[in-house]
């Protein structure tokens, strides 16, 4: 039996996100500037007598294993679509590292990694384009986690502009191990027509990018903090901790930091960890947009 394969399932960070408006079906219609870090979930997968999913990792315990499981769902998906080869029984491992309902994308990455390993396990003839329309299936924003690099995401999170140039940001993700579910947010904002982004400048550095940030927002961020006003104090404690510039990743409940230096990140990470040991926080970096594609 051949070694598993594995991939990092990286914390998808919405840097900005701005609602603009909503479809006919329900979905709501977005500008966000994402970006994503070094650190996530670790997905695994290797061939077996029977299918079988196992779930390690610090946040376990809060991972569906039914019709709810993304990977699972991931693997079926393939399977329907290409039959075959497909077949074959698979043992998929997941190691569930970032909390879950935490507005950084888990579930999403974790089935972007899955269909990339399973696709290559399964010699499957599935390029960029094919995987990203069958990911969108899974979640509207799959296609963001398959591309998992910078970039401008539009429409319902679809539509998709990769970035040529962006800095590595060193960052502070913060949790108050709170989960909270991203339709209950949805359901709290009280508008939804919203201004786009303001147009993206040049970025060279992190400090740059802080400056930006100031002149764009999280819709999402304020009917958030009235179903968790801990979002607050995690906010004002990443302030204090010296981010250039904080805010709340996609619709929560984590937020994140920007840094002037890795140092500095992990100095502040130290810190919130020793003051606040009932909430995760990640000493992370963001990919440069020149690494992502490396």
């Amino acid at each position: 039996m051949t070694a598993p394969a594995s991939m990092t399932a990286p914390a998808k960070v919405n840097l900005a996100l701005h609602v603009t408006g909503r479809r006919d079906d329900g979905y709501h219609l977005m500008e966000s500037l994402v970006a994503f870090t070094g650190a996530g979930d670790l997905v695994e997968v290797e061939e077996s007598s029977a299918d079988e999913i196992i779930i390690s990792g610090h946040y376990a315990a809060h991972v569906p294993l039914d019709g709810d499981n993304l990977i699972a769902r991931a693997r079926d998906l393939l399977r329907a679509t290409f039959g075959g080869d497909a077949r074959a029984p698979v043992r998929l491992h997941l190691e569930k590292n970032l909390p879950v309902a935490s507005g950084i994308g888990g579930g999403s990455s974790d089935a972007a990694a899955a269909l990339r390993l399973l696709a290559a396990h399964w010699a499957l003839e599935a390029d960029e384009e094919r995987l990203a329309a069958l990911g969108l299936r899974l979640g509207a924003d799959l296609p963001m986690c398959l591309a998992a690099r910078p970039l401008l995401a539009r429409g319902i999170g679809d539509a998709l502009e990769e970035l040529p140039s962006f800095p590595a940001l060193p960052m502070v993700l913060v949790n108050p191990n709170i989960p909270l579910a991203t339709a209950d947010v949805f359901s709290a904002l009280e508008r939804r027509d919203n201004a786009p982004l303001p147009a993206l400048e040049p970025v060279p550095d992190a400090k740059v990018v802080a400056g930006w940030l100031r002149g764009a927002r999280n819709d999402l961020e304020p009917p958030a903090r009235r179903l968790v006003p801990q979002i607050d104090e995690v906010l004002e404690a990443l302030e204090g901790a010296g981010a250039l510039a904080a805010r709340m990743s996609g619709s929560g409940a984590t937020c994140f930091g920007v840094f002037s230096s890795p140092f500095s990140a992990e100095r502040a990470g130290r810190t919130l960890a020793q003051a606040r040991p009932d909430w995760f926080v990640l000493p992370t970096q963001t990919l440069a947009a020149e690494t992502a594609h490396a």
